[in-house]
């Protein structure tokens, strides 16, 4: 009876924190990193697909999965997403770059 495992609802508590003056912006933000995400994920399950044609091997679901990612490969997908997640957030890194400009220029 008692050894079922429970499982509780993974729900974060408290009050959302905001970065910007407009908490509608942070939801877009949200949206779009989600977003960013998944984009990446197919993005590595495209590459797995690459590696499996030119090792001719079908890509099925199982080889797919079967795919064993080499040091080499977690590099390559690494700088790809670092590069890729760079392009994502610009508009941001841009905005801050100017803002600590701002600060620092300020009497």
């Amino acid at each position: 009876m008692f050894d079922e495992k429970i499982e509780r609802p993974k729900v974060a508590k408290g009050k959302r924190p905001y970065f910007f003056d407009d908490p509608s912006v942070d939801k877009v933000l949200a949206i779009v990193m989600a977003l960013a995400g998944e984009v990446s994920v197919l993005r590595d399950r495209l590459d797995t697909h690459e590696k499996l044609a030119e090792a001719n091997i079908w890509p099925t679901a199982e080889n797919v999965e079967a795919f064993e990612i080499t040091e080499d490969i977690e590099k390559e997908r690494d700088e790809r997403r670092t590069e890729y997640l760079g392009r994502v957030m610009r508009i941001v890194t841009d905005e801050l770059e100017r803002l600590k400009r701002d600060l620092k220029t300020k009497p």
